[in-house]
């Protein structure tokens, strides 16, 4: 489940099932940062021994591809919780007016937190990526200026407390999430909302996503190993089992 792109010109490359992005990238030898041409459909790909699945390996080689394209591990990133130098680290892409972004935040992610981050194995870090027009682009905007009080995740959990959409994200609702997510500078809030800094900040994660193919949301990278849409948590688990075993063994 997830919410999908409507313009042409921005379905870049697959990512809604995992093997459907490996083979299209390992077969094509797509240099993670280049977007498609045109349009950016792509002809159907096939695995590196015709319509074969690729291999372990491919796959890895993909994930680290994406890995070190997507992960930042600032320490002092207001959008990332967790420990700059846990060993697995999930990016998520999400706009907020995606109901299932809305999902994950209210079922998944507390679960993660609780299980993973607090233990050190885990860092979630937040990437904007509105994809549903110029509410979603305020929305973005208004959780990046949280940030930059230290509210950010308090913003992004009253936002996502329930599906808002269109008027519900106005300047002056966001400006009242901000007041009951603990924002103590509005004026300073309203500034930044709609200052150069937090375009910046957004059309930075945006151009990221578009990069290495994000063209729904959510969208995930666990150590580069792509989720896409609001997954059950068994889903998590296991990738993030298998990142964490990957770390260990790579030692």
């Amino acid at each position: 489940m997830s919410a999908r792109l409507s313009s042409p010109s921005r379905r870049i490359a697959a990512i809604g099932a995992v093997v459907a992005l490996v083979v299209a990238l390992v077969a094509t030898g797509i240099a993670i940062g280049q977007h498609a041409g045109g349009s950016g459909k792509r002809e159907p790909a096939t695995g590196s021994a015709g319509n074969s699945a690729p291999s372990a390996d491919e796959r890895q080689k993909v994930y680290a591809q994406l890995e070190k394209a997507s992960v930042r591990r600032g320490g002092e990133d207001p959008l990332a919780v967790g420990k700059a130098d846990a060993p697995v680290v999930l990016v998520e892409y999400a706009d907020y007016q995606c109901s299932y972004c809305g999902k994950f935040t209210r079922d998944s992610q507390p679960e993660l937190i609780k299980k993973y981050v607090d233990a050190g194995t885990l860092r979630i870090e937040f990437r904007n990526f509105p994809i549903f027009g110029k509410d979603s682009e305020r929305a973005a905007r208004a959780s990046w200026a949280a940030g930059q009080q230290g509210r950010f995740w308090q913003f992004h959990d009253e936002v996502y407390a329930k599906t808002r959409k269109g008027d519900a994200l106005a300047e002056d609702k966001l400006v009242d999430m901000a007041r009951t997510s603990g924002v103590k500078d509005l004026d300073k809030f309203r500034d930044d909302l709609k200052g150069s800094a937090a375009e910046a900040a957004v059309k930075k994660d945006q151009e990221e996503g578009y990069s290495i193919g994000v063209q729904s949301t959510p969208t995930f990278l666990v150590n580069g190993r792509p989720i896409a849409g609001a997954q059950p948590m068994s889903a998590f688990d296991e990738a993030i089992s298998q990142a964490e075993a990957a770390k260990k063994s790579a030692k």
